[in-house]
């Protein structure tokens, strides 16, 4: 098994009444610049969007499902490629809209991201369609979801490896336990960096100018272009960052922030993925509690043995994968990844014990399921862009890790706290696609400054595993906003957590600016 990255899905003041309620001026669409203007941007902010069907925009099977709900709309949004340049090159933005139900009382738009970096807005969007219009959101609000640059729906995309070639690396089983095999690993990451720049229309430009630095100054042109003179925007985990550095660039375009499973502002790559461990192995133990509590765990009915049970039934994979019916072989990366995937809603935890249940009988269908659930590879073999998304956001929104003590020592701190993810190799201190990426990075884990917004909304999981609990703690008191805990074993709350304490809570806050009490704790 060669040691990959993979950051796994993987951001006060006085809240006035009027900022809550002048949004928009309900028309349906904006014919001048909403809001403040950049200078010379002024052909960006006060474009008119052509909403139409949504089926020409679906790039890959679990999009076209989403898409095919009644009564949703697309467009696309032009922003300058770069900044710098805004007569330069273009690229586009997919966009997805849920029209509010009473127009008459409609407050303006609300704007979404499901985090990654490289998660689709626009599938996201139409996945909470309905649960969005069951509650007073979905009358108040146009609910609209985009894909960031270079994701998804919006062109050019990223484009690293072909669909072949993701099966591949998935399917690699070499052990990576001496010097050559860094080695070897190096040359692979490098290799990776120079596809995304070589396949990946723009080249490097695009590259440099696909993160979070880039993607709220879209954002601020789509609120413009969607006629809100002030944003109201919901983002999940790595969204919080989004919705973080947003409301650093444009403070007073701050209508209200929800930022649910939050990303610790001042973490680099490192601790990040530290601190995720730490959630991962708690929800793991929060796992192996269920299961042993059932007749049919596969990890049997004693806890203090479950790890090492676990254990002897992936690594394994590592020497000898399992063949599927399709042809493809489950690795032991596909097979601790299904594991990573299953963790993140208690739903899939009965999925979880039944693949472990067939992989000990030489069976890997529904690990590999898993897997493929959380690459995004369709039935038709066909992988969304969410995965080399992730990859080239991140290596250019933080510095880049070198130092090969450092990673070795994040490697030993990372199985020690979710030990279910040691393989029995010994740490490596390769460096991943990011230390050989081909332009600067634009971004770095910081204190946010942003006096003068009003009070946001930071929901944080008591046991998150992709976004541990103190994250949320640590972005509330950054931001000078309001903490609601909700007490459970998933990734995020607000409305996929059938919790009617954490959505009335989100609801008040977005439609009225009403935040809940000061220690306010569901589930």
């Amino acid at each position: 098994m060669r040691t990959r990255k993979r950051y796994l899905p993987l951001a006060a003041g006085l809240l006035l009444l009027s900022s809550l309620t002048a949004c928009s001026t309900g028309d349906d669409e904006p014919t001048v610049p909403a809001g403040p203007v950049p200078e010379g941007l002024e052909k960006y902010y006060g474009q008119r969007l052509e909403w139409g069907d949504c089926e020409p925009y679906a790039t890959d099977a679990m999009a076209r499902q989403a898409f095919s709900r009644d009564g949703l709309e697309c467009a696309r949004l032009t922003v300058p490629l770069s900044y710098d340049e805004p007569q330069g090159t273009t690229i586009t933005v997919g966009l997805l809209r849920s029209p509010a139900g009473d127009r008459d009382n409609r407050i303006g738009s609300l704007v979404m991201n499901p985090g990654g970096p490289g998660g689709s807005g626009m599938t996201t969007a139409a996945q909470l369609a309905n649960a969005v219009s069951a509650t007073e959101l979905g009358e108040r609000f146009d609910f609209v979801g985009f894909d960031p640059r270079g994701v998804g729906a919006s062109e050019p995309v990223i484009e690293c490896l072909t669909d072949a070639e993701m099966d591949a690396d998935r399917a690699d089983t070499t052990a990576m336990d001496g010097v050559d095999d860094v080695a070897d690993a190096e040359r692979q990451a490098k290799d990776f960096a120079a596809k995304c720049a070589e396949r990946t229309q723009h080249g490097e430009k695009m590259l440099a100018n696909l993160g979070t630095r880039d993607v709220v100054r879209d954002m601020d042109v789509l609120r413009s272009a969607l006629g809100d003179e002030k944003l109201t925007y919901l983002g999940y985990s790595y969204g919080t960052r989004i919705g973080t550095a947003y409301a650093e660039t444009f403070p007073g375009n701050v209508r209200a922030l929800l930022l649910d499973g939050a990303v610790d502002p001042e973490q680099d790559m490192v601790e990040s993925l530290v601190a995720q461990a730490e959630g991962f192995g708690g929800t793991f133990d929060k796992f192996v509690e269920w299961c042993v509590a059932r007749q049919d765990c596969a990890l049997g009915q004693d806890a203090d043995t479950a790890v090492e049970t676990y254990q002897d039934l992936v690594r394994p994979l590592l020497d000898a994968p399992v063949t599927v019916p399709d042809g493809r072989e489950l690795s032991y990366d596909d097979a601790t990844t299904a594991t990573v995937a299953a963790l993140y809603s208690k739903q899939l935890w009965p999925s979880l014990n039944q693949g472990l249940a067939g992989l000990a009988k030489g069976e890997g269908t529904v690990l590999m399921a898993l897997a493929d659930m959380y690459y995004e590879r369709g039935p038709d073999g066909k992988y969304s862009s969410t995965q080399e998304g992730l990859t080239a956001i991140r290596c250019v929104d933080d510095p880049p890790v070198t130092d090969r003590k450092r990673i070795e020592q994040a490697q030993a701190e990372y199985v020690e706290k979710a030990p279910f993810l040691d393989a029995g190799l010994p740490p490596s201190s390769a460096r991943d696609a990011c230390a050989f990426w081909p332009v600067e990075h634009t971004s770095e884990p910081h204190l946010p400054d942003v006096d003068g917004i009003p009070p946001v909304l930071v929901i944080s999981t008591t046991d998150d595993p992709a976004t541990p609990y103190q994250a949320g703690v640590n972005l509330a008191k950054a931001l000078g906003g309001r903490l609601l805990t909700f007490e459970g074993a998933q990734h995020t709350a607000f409305l996929s957590a059938n919790d009617d304490c954490v959505d009335k809570a989100g609801v008040a806050y977005l439609v009225d600016g009403e935040l809940p009490p000061e220690g306010t704790r569901c589930g």
